[in-house]
């Protein structure tokens, strides 16, 4: 199939990217012209979650991929899912708002499922939308606890039996300088692995305080990140991308976690208004015996670091490396790594090649989870006693509505239950 794309009279790349710069980072320019690869018959696309990664997916996706439409939006929120709507140029009467609107905007006559929702939700809509029989582009974390990832195991199993390709916003397996390096890691280039490093340190991130005349639902979704059921806290929402990078490195997950954390300066800055820690520190094993060494932080006024390295019998480094590669499926290296991962994605579904990052998305994203049970706990938790009876974190959410009682409510001081390393239970 031919990838080269048209005169329209308009270059569809740099006209999305001069008028997304006019509106904002997170805004996207209503619909462009059909752009036609030869031989393709235009993808259909839903888009569930309106956000500003919502709305980066689908300008990736709009970006990179020939003939696609966004045709449906979905969104907890009226506001955005009308506000996306309207960018996007997507019918009035094809934008849904509401916890279940993921159903309707997967049923609204589309091929794709382009997933961006609060992580908590993801393992649910994703399993509806395979069970629809529909390809998929999800955002990392994939889940957030340990029902979520059986979750995703079943659904996994059930994408490969369809055929359906899946993708899965782990976007540093489609940099060519990753793929590079991780293959001259496979091939030798420092021996056998016996430790890994991972970081993700950083400032921290946004707080969203309540709002007057909400439910608890609804302030607790918008302000998600800071509620372990919904994000998984900050070591599966971000540090995920380290700790997936050296899975990929070892061709392997962790079989066990210890670790240390806490959230005494994010509990100062946001009184009241957070779960989650400010800091983690796992040390996983591999089946080996080999260990990853896993940092990740939000305080301010610390050193900052983003990476992972390696340790091997006969050397050390970075993992990333340049060199003359191919992406998944064998496809080119065309565009920056956000782009390239839906490239691959819709390549993979005009070509029926097999396609399934479902599976690596959702090991490396309990890995994130093993590593918050440890910190949380202050234990050793293994692999496969957390697969089977880690907590669900958000029982029935299925039924949620932003009328229904959250799974965490605050005290009579305002203050809500956070995890005490020591008394936390990691199976409770």
């Amino acid at each position: 199939m031919s990838t080269e794309k048209k005169n329209t009279g308009v270059n569809r790349r740099s006209f999305l990217k001069t008028q997304t710069a006019a509106i904002g980072a997170a805004a996207i320019l209503g619909q462009v012209g059909p752009v036609h690869a030869a031989g393709a018959d235009k993808i259909r696309i839903a888009l569930i979650g309106c956000g500003g990664r919502g709305n980066g997916a689908a300008k990736n996706n709009l970006n990179a991929c020939e003939n696609t439409e966004i045709v449906a939006v979905a969104d907890a929120f009226q506001d955005k899912a009308e506000g996306t709507a309207k960018r996007l140029g997507v019918s009035p009467e094809k934008a849904f708002w509401g916890l279940d609107a993921y159903k309707k905007a997967i049923d609204a006559d589309v091929e794709m499922v382009i997933m961006a929702t609060a992580p908590g939700f993801r393992p649910l809509q994703y399993k509806a939308a395979i069970e629809a029989g529909k390809h998929v582009f999800m955002e990392k974390p994939c889940c957030v606890d340990a029902a979520g990832y059986r979750l995703l195991v079943e659904a996994n199993k059930m994408a490969d039996e369809k055929r359906l390709k899946v993708g899965v916003g782990l976007q540093r397996r489609h940099n060519s300088g990753y793929v590079n390096g991780i293959q001259q890691i496979h091939d030798g280039k420092y021996g056998n692995l016996v430790l890994l490093q991972a970081y993700w340190n950083g400032g921290g991130i946004w707080w969203r305080p309540p709002r007057e005349g909400w439910t608890e639902m609804q302030n607790q979704v918008n302000n998600w990140y800071h509620f372990t059921w919904v994000s998984g806290d900050n070591i599966c929402e971000q540090h995920v991308h380290n700790l997936d990078v050296c899975n990929w490195a070892k061709d392997a997950h962790p079989i066990e976690a210890n670790g240390m954390g806490g959230d005494d300066i994010r509990r100062r800055d946001n009184p009241g208004g957070t779960q989650i820690f400010d800091h983690h520190f796992v040390e996983f094993t591999y089946p080996d015996g080999s260990k990853m060494y896993s940092q990740c932080r939000h305080v301010k006024g610390c050193f900052n670091r983003v990476s992972e390295h390696a340790f091997g019998s006969q050397g050390s480094g970075g993992m990333t490396d340049s060199g003359n590669v191919l992406d998944r499926g064998g496809v080119p290296f065309k565009f920056g790594d956000y782009d390239q991962e839906h490239f691959a994605l819709v390549e993979a579904i005009r070509n029926d090649t097999s396609y399934n990052e479902g599976h690596y998305g959702a090991t490396s994203s309990f890995t994130a989870v093993l590593g918050r049970l440890a910190t949380y706990s202050g234990k050793i938790v293994k692999w496969d006693e957390a697969v089977e009876k880690g907590p669900d974190l958000a029982p029935g959410i299925e039924n949620y509505t932003m009328d229904t009682t959250p799974p965490v409510l605050p005290d009579e001081n305002g203050q809500y239950p956070h995890a005490v390393p020591g008394e936390y239970d990691p199976f409770a």
